[in-house]
């Protein structure tokens, strides 16, 4: 029985295995840029900043050497006050602008420019791929200096901060020691805030889009079926597919799930509704309602145009964000145990080939339900015992908890808007109330936090993208 959609995986895969072979049979190496079948991941040129000093990474890994790619636009100020620095989402590249290099229109092309939302009149914009990424930052893709062949999942486990010191290290290469402005929508929110919470005397401003101030249950939950996706498909390989098959099945599915989650119910009905592909053919298995054939789609333009290790990595560090005082204290505890081992010349318990994707040690079973208090501020400060402070569960109508509110008080005076969207799924509404009133409740007085209704956007998640009349207008307002 013929099934079309099936069909044309297949016949995807004997292409790319030919391509495989005759790669093979030219005695092409593995560390060779174009070896194998697996497509290059990039969107045009780049400037490319190459630091040769170590980064220790939160979870104990260490990058003796890596790259960044990125972009800029307008002009440095004399005193390099006038900066913004902008971050991307998971699969962005820093391409979010058209340049002289790269003519092609970039992921925010129409927020940026002379009285844009970032006007290059007034400010010089950076924007960055993110180590872990593929498109010209060092990431599983990368070649690893110690012996000339792929990372692949030998890569070091990443956190949000690890993408953010390495981006200050550009800023640092760039004399630029304070930044007018850390803007970013999504995981680009997240480091936004991150940015600030670990160098808060290097940023003015903060903005912050559709994102969280730590990853809750459900967006790990979706990212976690597509990282499931990939590690399922057997062409992933453990991760070492670079010059064999990449796995495009894994990778389309993955994309799916995640096009599923960036836009709204309401909006695919208005869209979409119940109509079919060809409503005077039968139905069938393979897409046929017109929302199927889009998800289809979505996920054919992305299988061969992202690394799938990097859509591993960085989806995982997206999970582990929390900028809670507990977890912070957690990881700088880590990071001090590391800086000691690698000063005695040992790993500190680090093993750089050791996969962290681990199952634990015992199945998931049902807890007893648990009820707390609600956090009250008492007024003296975030120094006492935040286990008795309140509830960790912070959801719509509920007050943050006081271990997030403790964990942003270092930013009590930094300027900050924080926008959310009603329609939005993957990053719902109260997760940026959560943000804003953890800054107010931590003494910040100067946030700004605004709520698109579903009647000012149904596009969901995606509304970052596309709102240019209130997204960029808020944002543009806010710089000044």
């Amino acid at each position: 029985m013929s099934f079309p959609c099936v069909d044309a995986l297949e016949s995807r895969s004997a292409t790319l295995r030919q391509q495989a072979a005759a790669s093979a049979s030219q005695s092409r190496t593995e560390s060779s840029s174009s070896s194998g079948p697996e497509p290059s991941y990039t969107v045009g040129a780049t400037q490319i900043f190459h630091s040769t000093s170590p980064l220790l990474l939160d979870h104990g890994g260490q990058l003796v050497e890596f790259d960044i790619a990125y972009e800029t636009w307008g002009e440095m100020n004399a005193d390099r006050s006038n900066v913004i620095l902008l971050h991307t989402g998971l699969s962005a590249s820093s391409h979010a602008h058209s340049t002289a290099a790269n003519p092609q229109p970039g992921w925010w092309e129409k927020f940026i420019g002379p009285g844009l939302a970032l006007d290059t009149n007034k400010y010089f914009v950076i924007c960055t791929n993110v180590i872990g990424g593929c498109y010209g930052s060092t990431g599983p893709s990368s070649i690893d200096p110690s012996d000339g062949k792929r990372y692949a999942t030998r890569f070091p486990l990443l956190t949000i901060t690890d993408m953010v010191r390495a981006q200050f290290r550009l800023l640092d290469h760039l004399g630029v020691e304070k930044l007018h402005a850390s803007v970013g929508s999504s995981m680009g929110g997240m480091q936004s805030l991150a940015a600030a919470v670990t160098f808060p005397e290097r940023v003015g401003r903060i903005v912050s889009i559709s994102a969280c101030a730590r990853s809750h249950p459900y967006s790990i939950a979706m990212r976690y079926v597509q990282r499931k996706a990939i590690l399922n498909d057997p062409n992933w390989n453990r991760g070492y597919y670079y010059g064999q098959i990449p796995p495009h099945v894994g990778m389309k599915l993955a994309r799916e799930i995640a096009t599923i989650t960036y836009r709204s119910g309401p909006e695919w009905e208005q869209r979409f509704g119940r109509r079919r592909a060809d409503k005077d053919k039968p139905p069938a298995l393979c897409p046929d309602f017109l929302v199927e054939t889009y998800l289809d789609h979505a996920g054919e333009k992305f299988c061969l145009t992202y690394d799938p290790n990097s859509l591993i990595y960085v989806s995982k560090a997206m999970d582990l964000f929390d900028l809670g005082r507990e977890n912070r204290l957690a990881i700088k505890a880590k990071r001090v145990e590391r800086e000691r081992a690698l000063k005695e010349g040992g790993q500190g318990g680090y093993q750089q080939d050791a996969c962290s994707l681990t199952l634990p040690d015992t199945p998931y079973e049902e807890q007893p339900e648990e009820h707390h208090d609600e956090f009250e501020r008492d007024g003296l400060g975030f120094g006492g015992d935040l286990a008795s402070g309140g509830s960790s569960y912070s959801g719509p109508g509920q007050k943050p908890p006081a271990d997030l509110v403790a964990g942003l008080s270092v930013l009590w005076d930094h300027p900050v808007l924080v926008m959310g969207v009603a329609s939005d799924i993957l990053f719902p509404a109260w997760q940026q109330r959560e943000i804003a009133e953890a800054l107010k409740m931590a003494g910040n007085r100067n946030v700004a936090h605004y709520e698109l209704s579903e009647e000012q956007s149904l596009f969901g998640h995606d509304t970052f993208l596309l709102d240019v009349k209130n997204v960029g207008g808020m944002v543009r307002n806010f710089l000044g």
